[in-house]
């Protein structure tokens, strides 16, 4: 029995031997990174160029921020109505289509009151076309220019020889621009060089052949 407690006496010795050995080496091991850092420490003049360019990142995050808040800003003054201009064109265009079906009406070809009411038709046209100059929303002038993709929409090709392919030479439906945007795009039909019969047959027979 007293070899027993003899031996764990000499064990519990050991082990606070242990103890304090890790202890001191850890101090040890803290003290030699604390030298490290004083021997690593920036010096008055590092530590102000640090700082310098700190601030200078700072006012340049602050000015890109301001410019963007100012771009959006304008652009929501600009351009904040182009939905609602977007969709008050379907007035223009169910004024045209109106007048088409008047035009193409047999019983009232001739009339005065066609003529009357196609008038009035022309007026209102005016008006709205005015109104919407006014606010920066302006017609695209397409006919007998050349094809762009920026502003038409070719949905028709014409055989026409007297036209250079590619000339608009029909008004589908009228574009429209706000400001330096593009609101809508014309509708338009393109000239193209006309076939002879010659060339339309040997088509038809090519696409024959494919099917």
């Amino acid at each position: 029995m007293e070899k027993e407690q003899n031996q764990s006496t000499v064990k519990n010795k050991s082990e606070e031997k242990e103890e304090t050995v890790l202890k001191e080496s850890s101090k040890n091991s803290e003290k030699e990174n604390s030298n490290k850092e004083e021997l690593i420490e920036e010096s008055p003049e590092e530590k102000i160029i640090k700082l310098e360019d700190k601030l200078a990142r700072t006012f340049a995050e602050m000015e890109n921020q301001r410019r963007r808040f100012e771009k959006e800003k304008e652009d929501a003054y600009e351009y904040g109505g182009f939905s609602f201009a977007k969709e008050a064109l379907n007035l223009i265009d169910n004024l045209e289509r109106s007048k088409q079906i008047l035009l193409n009406d047999e019983s009232l070809k001739d009339s005065k009151a066609l003529n009357k009411t196609l008038e009035h038709f022309n007026i209102i046209n005016k008006d709205l076309i005015s109104i919407f100059t006014k606010n920066n929303i302006k017609p695209i002038e397409c006919l007998n220019k050349k094809l762009d993709p920026n502003l038409h929409q070719a949905m028709m090709e014409i055989e026409d020889d007297q036209k250079e392919p590619g000339t608009i030479i029909q008004e589908i439906q009228k574009g429209f621009t706000i400001k330096d945007r593009l609101l809508r795009p014309s509708l338009v039909g393109v000239a193209k060089k006309s076939e002879n019969k010659a060339q339309k047959d040997q088509k038809n027979k090519e696409n024959l052949e494919k099917k």
